[in-house]
């Protein structure tokens, strides 16, 4: 059974979550570190994929810039999505040279801890064929769209927690017409915001169950990224030293 290390970031810019990915990601293609999840949370941010339709996104983007919202152009696959706080957003190193180089296997994989985490909650969620992503009944409550290079992975999914989903309506979400996005907090119909930690928790859980990998150490950040300051490659130095000695 291979290793991971989980990483919880708290509040990240974008662009500074993929400096830390593409970080990672040509570490574990070196065989410096094991498998690695990151969970973050983001700013109000629209990103698109490589392939993505920008015709999908409805407001301008001044009027974006106006209401703080950042739009980012990326290289994962899918089309446009929205994360901010309240989302719960995963990140995998992974190296899928271990799974027999298989991105459609490594997609459903994704799907499924998604699912299984949202057993904790006693909600019963789906995937629809053909569809990339996690459903409760035809409401989408989780986007996935992943970037691989060498077969290491980048880019992951996004679970709606607490989500403000207003922000879905300035887009058509994953370029999907019509669809339906909810978050648990609302399929439980909850009014106050539910437990970040234990959302985290049960994805890790179901992270380690469906990828069949030993959860060996969690990091967490004590204070939160305001303007992307804090250095991880320092923390990643300090890591490392520290296990050394």
């Amino acid at each position: 059974m291979d290793n991971f290390k989980v990483y919880k970031l708290g509040l990240v810019p974008y662009r500074k979550a993929l400096e830390i990915q593409l970080n990672l990601l040509e570490r574990r293609k070196r065989g410096e570190i094991e498998d690695t999840l990151l969970l973050l949370e983001h700013p109000p941010t629209f990103t698109i994929g490589r392939r993505g339709n920008m015709g999908n996104l409805l407001a301008a983007e001044e009027a974006l810039k106006k209401e703080g919202i950042s739009l980012e152009v990326i290289s994962r696959g899918g089309d446009i999505t929205f994360h901010g706080p309240g989302q719960l957003v995963g990140y995998p190193i992974m190296d899928l040279n271990t799974m027999g180089r298989d991105i459609h296997k490594y997609l459903r994989g994704l799907e499924e801890v998604i699912i299984e985490a949202l057993l904790s909650y006693q909600i019963k969620a789906r995937r629809i064929e053909g569809v990339t992503g996690v459903w409760v009944k035809w409401h989408k409550i989780a986007s996935i769209g992943v970037g691989v290079r060498r077969w290491i992975t980048y880019h992951g999914f996004a679970l709606n927690v607490n989500t403000e989903l207003s922000y879905f309506e300035k887009i058509v979400p994953c370029g999907i017409a019509d669809v339906q996005m909810t978050s648990v907090r609302r399929w439980l119909a909850r009014s106050g915001e539910l437990d970040m930690a234990e959302a985290e928790e049960a994805v890790i859980s179901a992270f380690s169950k469906v990828f069949n990998r030993r959860h060996t150490k969690t990091v967490t950040m004590c204070e939160q990224m305001h303007g992307g300051k804090i250095d991880f490659e320092l923390l990643l130095d300090i890591e490392r030293q520290v296990e050394v000695d």
